[in-house]
Formats: structure tokens, C-alpha cells, sequence
């Protein structure tokens, strides 16, 4: 397949168009650690454009039927299938997901797209007739210009997620890609427009968080804004949002996801979720099971099974059909999670196995593991974010719930156990907004919300209840 065509300027209002301020920054392949292309970078001018095209917009995209704007969307994941391969292609050398590992992702996406399409025509009011002479009803309306701030780990799952049930409701949007990983939400930015929106219904900028990042959720006349990224940038888009207009806020800022697997668990099949959950994207997902908490009396042998499976990988090219483990996404990602590994060392974790960067060229780190890792060690706290994993023992079941549950954040939790009614007790007690139960995050439910507790979010995306929070609610009362 040859080399796709790279788009490299905004997108605001139907058109492709260099940032006001005539900047822009380099992209790089993390795999080579050679520059792909310099991007056009969005400031605050430019979010001030990207709103008046949403705004002017917004009357006309409103008023169209639910089955007009079904039509646009379900054609935008007709272009995505289409396409996939040269999605994959630029996720490939921007990010450094192998195209091997990329297509579920890509099916996925087309296939929310469809999903939420199909919720979307059963929004509506209420009606009550409770007060005599009355007629008391609700009415579903769009909230008006919407903005995402999406990251760079799984881009078009992000694009398609916050993009498809905002324009769904009658909403418009200006999305704001990773610095680090533009390509792919430019790309479906031109597919968009080859799939029927209206100009300014999707605009699509790239910068930085700091410039074009706050002029969105400081924007006085943005409705809502979506976010998914670390709890640092979160709050900082809660304080924009809440200085500002009061808009509406979601945000999604990962976790510290434990998987606790008892003695009478399929060791086997443990093993094999809890891997799957850390090798996608080399660890770099939010629902990753980072820490692993075994029951005595089989720790010894899990952690056997678990370092061959978690080590059995092959490492490359990304473009390389037979790669299945990537890069981390640049440099600082990858300086901070050697950072982890060797403070883990220095407080008196024992490494496993991995623990060091795989080639002198490209950002790819080992798959390691740690054990017997002291409870004050930041890599038991802290969102490491790449291929690294502690695996700890415990006794009692009180004992693992209030160690899982000893984090900021509550984002995901995994339980492995034959007992349904110790299942159903571990579930209830994990303070996380999504909890499996013989199985991790390497699957998850398409049709339901998506959110944590704690540090790890607010509000919910996915499902009807992500597509319900860009509608306003207006409560009418008629006379008879």
C-alpha cells in the first residue's frame, strides 16, 4: 500500500487553513525517532474562527430530521471502513500502534458510530397529565457549539466517541486533537466533509492544551466540553469551564486498574485477560490492569505463567504486519515510565523480568514486571501508562478490596474467581465506575456508558447515557 496523503492544517468551516499565527510544530515516528511532518498549530484566534463557523452553523444542522444527520453519520463509518488501512497506516507512524493491532480499534469505531445512530431516534420528552387542566411535557433539545479535547492513545475511538453523539443531538463541535498525535483526527476531519456535514457542524484544530486547550474551556459561549487526559489537564478544564460559563463538563483521566485473582480463578485465562490488557498499545490505555493482587497460594505459579505470556511478544516496525508490541508515543512518555521503573527499583520493588528500554532507536520499553513492591511506592499510586505492572499477594478478601480500592482514582477493576457470590461482593466493593468480572478491559461492553469514580472523571460517554448528556431538557406546562 503507498505512503497516504498527510493533511496537515486546520479544519474550520469546511476548509483546510493555516493557524493565525502562522505556527507549527513537528510530529515524530516514535518507532524511528525521525520527524514525519510539521503540523499547522491552533491558539486562541483560532478557536474564536472555529466558534463563529460552529455558531453560524448550528441553526441550520439543528433543524434538520434525526434520520437526515443518521444518514451523515452512518456514511462517516462507511468512509472509515473504507479507509482503514490508511488510518492505520498514519496511527502507525504517529503514534506507533502496530497496524496489526489497529483494526479492531478502527471496526469499532465505524461500528459505535452505527450504535449510537441507532439510539439516537428514541430520545424524547416525557408528557403527564397529573395536573388537572394542564398538560405538563418535556421537551429533548441540542445544547448549541460543543467542544472535545481529545488524547493520543486511541484517537479515533476518542474522535468518533465525543464527535458522533454531539452532532447526533444537533450539536456542533470544535475538536481539539493530541499535540502528539494529530494525523488521524485531521484525516476524519476529511471525511467528514466527504461524508455530507455541513461546513463548521465539525471543526477539527491541533495544538496545545495550554493555548487552544484553555481558549476552549474558558470559551464563553462553548456549551460543553469533553475531555479525556490526565487529572492534571482535567482539572484545569473543570476550573476553564467553571470560571467561565459554567459549561458542561465531561472528563475522563484515567486510572490505576487492579485485577484481583483468588485461588480457585482459571489461572490460565487470568493471565491470558490481564496481558492482553497491558500489551495493547504497549500499556499506553487508561483501563490497563497495572496492578495485579494474587491470592497466596498461587502466586508463585501465576507469576510464572504471567511473565511468559506478558513477554511473548514481538517487537518492530509498526507497519510491520507481524509487530504486535509498539513504541511508547515519544520521548517524555517514554522517559517517564523509565522514571517509574527506576524509582520502583531504588524503594525495593523486585524486578521480574523487563525493566529497560528494547532498542538503542525507538521508544519501545520491555514488558516488566515487578513484585513484592512496597505499599508507598509511587508505581502502586500513580498512572504509569506503558508496560509496566506490579503483582502483589494477599490472604483475605477484606484485605485485597481495601488495597484495590487505596487510589485516587476508580476507573476500572477486574475479579477472577469460580464463586459468583464472592464475584458479586468484590464488584459491589471496587470503587470504579467499570468492574469485570472473569475477563479485563480487553473487552468491554459497546452498548454501556464509559466513566470512573474518584480522581479518574465525571459524567459518562458511550452508550445512551453518553448520548442523553448533549441534549438540554426544558420542562413545559400548557393550559387546556
Amino acid at each position: 500500500m503507498a505512503a497516504p496523503t498527510i493533511q496537515t492544517k486546520l479544519f474550520i468551516n469546511g476548509e483546510w487553513v493555516v493557524g493565525k499565527a502562522g505556527k507549527t510544530f513537528p510530529v515524530f515516528n516514535p518507532a524511528t525517532e525521525e520527524k514525519v511532518t510539521d503540523v499547522c498549530e491552533a491558539d486562541a484566534d483560532d478557536v474564536e474562527i472555529a466558534f463563529a463557523a460552529a455558531s453560524k452553523a448550528f441553526p441550520a444542522w439543528r433543524d434538520l430530521s434525526m434520520t437526515e444527520r443518521i444518514n451523515i453519520c452512518t456514511k462517516l463509518a462507511s468512509l472509515i471502513e473504507r479507509d482503514r488501512h490508511e488510518i492505520a497506516h498514519l496511527e502507525a507512524i504517529n503514534m506507533g500502534l502496530p497496524i496489526s493491532a489497529y483494526m479492531g480499534a478502527i471496526f469499532g469505531a465505524a461500528g459505535d458510530i452505527r450504535h449510537t445512530a441507532g439510539l439516537a431516534s428514541d430520545i424524547h420528552g416525557e408528557t403527564s397529565l397529573n395536573t388537572p387542566g394542564y398538560v405538563n411535557f418535556t421537551l429533548r433539545q441540542p445544547l448549541g457549539v460543543c467542544a472535545a479535547i481529545i488524547p493520543w492513545n486511541v484517537p479515533i475511538i476518542m474522535w468518533c466517541g465525543k464527535v458522533i453523539p454531539c452532532v447526533l443531538a444537533g450539536n456542533t463541535i470544535i475538536l481539539k486533537s493530541s499535540e502528539k498525535a494529530p494525523l488521524t483526527s485531521l484525516k476524519l476531519a476529511a471525511l467528514s466533509s466527504e461524508a455530507g456535514f455541513p461546513p463548521g457542524v465539525i471543526n477539527v484544530i491541533s495544538g496545545f492544551g495550554h493555548s487552544a486547550g484553555a481558549a476552549l474551556s474558558s470559551h464563553m459561549g462553548i456549551r460543553k466540553i469533553s475531555f479525556t487526559g490526565s487529572t492534571r489537564a482535567g482539572k484545569l478544564i473543570i476550573e476553564g469551564a467553571g470560571k467561565s460559563n459554567m459549561k458542561r463538563v465531561c472528563v475522563e483521566t484515567g486510572g490505576k486498574n487492579p485485577a484481583v485473582i483468588f485461588d480457585d480463578a482459571d489461572v490460565e485465562e487470568a493471565a491470558r485477560a490481564v496481558v492482553a490488557s497491558l500489551q495493547f498499545n504497549s500499556g499506553q490505555i487508561c483501563v490497563s490492569n497495572s496492578r495485579v493482587y494474587v491470592h497466596k497460594a498461587i502466586f508463585n505459579d501465576f507469576v510464572e505463567l504471567f511473565k511468559r505470556k506478558f513477554t511473548d511478544v514481538k517487537a518492530g516496525n509498526p507497519l510491520d504486519e507481524s509487530t504486535n508490541f509498539g513504541p511508547q508515543v515519544d520521548k517524555s512518555q517514554f522517559d517517564s515510565i523509565l522514571s517509574f521503573i527506576e524509582e520502583a527499583k531504588s524503594q525495593g520493588a523486585r524486578l521480574v523480568t523487563g525493566g529497560a528500554r528494547t532498542f538503542e532507536k525507538g521508544y519501545f520499553i520491555q514488558p516488566t514486571i515487578f513484585v513484592q513492591v512496597p505499599a508507598e511506592a509511587r508505581i502502586l499510586q500513580a498512572e504509569v501508562f506503558g508496560p509496566v505492572v506490579a503483582v502483589q499477594q494477599f490472604e483475605t478478601e477484606e484485605e485485597v478490596i481495601a488495597e484495590c480500592n487505596n487510589t485516587s482514582y476508580g476507573l476500572h477493576a477486574a475479579v477472577f474467581t469460580k464463586d459468583i457470590s464472592r464475584a458479586y461482593r468484590v464488584i459491589k466493593a471496587f470503587e470504579a465506575g467499570m468492574v469485570t468480572i472473569n475477563c479485563s478491559s480487553e473487552v468491554g461492553p459497546y452498548d454501556l456508558s464509559f466513566g470512573g469514580w474518584k480522581q479518574s472523571g465525571t459524567g459518562r460517554e458511550g452508550g445512551r447515557v453518553g448520548l442523553d448528556s448533549y441534549f438540554e431538557t426544558k420542562a413545559v406546562t400548557l393550559k387546556l
